[in-house]
């Protein structure tokens, strides 16, 4: 088994860099190609809104719940493997999508899509430590972020020009191509990486899939039953599996998850700043789709033309968030980002009357500028909080806490549409004047529970600013 390049293989270097970027890029690019064609499932399928927002969300709880998983496997088994495996799925997952014949199977099909994206992006830093010395890490794996920023910004406009133009279902079929090609490439150039002896903690995995399944079906079904004879064993079994969870970790001699680690309360409280700024964001994300095909009669191009407000504009603050952090500290930056986008949840809530595609860019971009100056802050805030052994394992609660929040975001959303909008009104198709205006209500309602929860986030940044380093105690 051969090892990484040498420090002097610089082209291979960055050969491997490409091939980790152009396999990894294409989950973001995808999650935002499904969120612009959410109103175009609707219609296809005669499905509510609380089914087709199981699209984003059964890939988001697969990919979410296993990617500490799939990270620890590829530790034991090789990142190489992994990854390629992890990428291959993918692609298998996007054709059985497209050929998806009703709602509830796209579902099953986006969630094994989910289990696939998980692997795939699960070991991408761990390979580029593994190949980069030291001095050329840092700018690596900036690059690396860079491209996961790039295929958010592609994504909606080539979503809206696939639906627009070939049926949703090419929003699919174009991870094919591209996914192959990457593979080829990936299987080329990708090293193997010595292997490390140790368990997988599958009784961990298994424990966190079930608390975080059991929670996010509870709120899905809450909408619209409430705290019912359905819907309460949903929240006790989430609730079951989480004490269970903690247990087992504590009690594991090869933890998933090493609970010491929280007790740095920069972790603790960067972690739970994420969630929270990530509901925002896919409050935001979720609903706006809807707003503009609905309320102002855009199609899936101008749809996915103004969704690309938002991730242009984290792409352009992001790379510099950092470096001011360097300077001045994670904990400003961080809260004041937060800030921002709570504000453009506001501004989004207040919109007037006749606002049009235009107004609701900008606001976008204004939401995707705070988001940039948040992120990158307070994921170093984290990061820096905890010994390098346990990097990895920090890294993979960072994105653990990104896809919760992206889950519960979206269930926040439908939770506050179905308390204030006459189930009518979320039903596929043409709103009559009453409708439009309680349906409008309903999405000003939800985007101020996403400047609740920003600022939230706000300050949790900045209470977190005075933790120290965790210190990790043997199991």
């Amino acid at each position: 088994m051969s090892g990484p390049p040498s420090t002097g293989a610089s082209p291979g270097r960055a050969a491997i860099l490409a091939a980790v970027m152009a396999g990894a890029i294409l989950g973001p690019i995808d999650a935002s190609i499904v969120n612009v064609v959410l109103p175009t499932l609707s219609k296809s399928f005669s499905a509510s809104l609380a089914a087709v927002q199981w699209v984003p969300m059964a890939y988001l709880l697969a990919s979410g719940s296993l990617v500490l998983f799939f990270g620890r496997l590829g530790d034991l088994r090789g990142h190489r493997r992994v990854f390629l495996g992890g990428l291959l799925a993918f692609v298998g997952a996007s054709l059985l999508c497209a050929a998806a014949p009703t709602i509830s199977a796209l579902v099953a099909f986006r969630a094994l899509q989910g289990v696939a994206a998980a692997a795939l992006s699960s070991v991408p830093l761990a390979i580029l430590t593994a190949t980069f010395p030291p001095a050329e890490r840092g700018k690596a794996i900036g690059l690396f972020a860079a491209s996961i920023s790039v295929g958010l910004a592609v994504g909606p406009s080539l979503g809206g020009f696939l639906a627009a133009t070939f049926g949703w279902r090419a929003a699919f079929l174009v991870n094919l191509p591209f996914g192959l090609s990457a593979w080829a490439f990936a299987r080329r150039v990708l090293p193997e990486v010595p292997r490390r002896p140790g368990r997988l903690d599958l009784p961990g995995a298994a424990t966190a899939l079930g608390a975080l399944a059991g929670l996010l079906l509870f709120v899905n079904r809450a909408q619209q039953e409430g705290l019912s004879a359905r819907t309460a064993p949903l929240l006790l079994s989430a609730v079951l599996c989480g004490v269970l969870f903690v247990r087992l970790e504590r009690r594991a001699s090869e933890p998933m998850v090493a609970l010491s680690i929280f007790e740095s309360r920069k972790v603790a409280l960067g972690c739970s700043a994420a969630v929270l700024n990530f509901m925002a964001q896919y409050v935001v994300v979720f609903l706006t789709p809807f707003l503009l095909s609905r309320l102002l009669g855009a199609g899936p191009g101008r749809v996915g033309l103004v969704l690309t407000a938002f991730p242009l504009a984290v792409l352009s603050v992001a790379p510099f968030a950092g470096a001011l952090s360097d300077r001045v500290g994670s904990a400003l930056p961080a809260a004041a980002g937060a800030l921002v986008s709570a504000a453009a949840c506001v501004l989004l809530a207040t919109m007037p009357a006749g606002a049009g595609e235009g107004d609701v860019a900008w606001r976008l971009a204004l939401f995707g500028m705070g988001t940039g100056l948040f992120q990158s802050p307070n994921n170093s805030s984290v990061m820096g909080s905890v010994p390098k052994p346990h990097l990895g394992v920090a890294g993979g609660l960072l994105g653990t806490a990104r896809t919760l929040g992206m889950v519960l975001g979206v269930a926040a959303a439908g939770a506050v549409l179905y308390a204030f909008v006459p189930a009518s009104a979320l039903r596929d198709g043409g709103l009559a004047p009453g409708q439009a205006a309680a349906f409008a209500a309903g999405v000003r309602r939800a985007y101020a529970a996403g400047a609740v929860f920003a600022a939230a986030a706000a300050f949790l940044a900045w209470a977190g600013s005075g933790g120290r380093r965790a210190t990790l105690r043997p199991a």
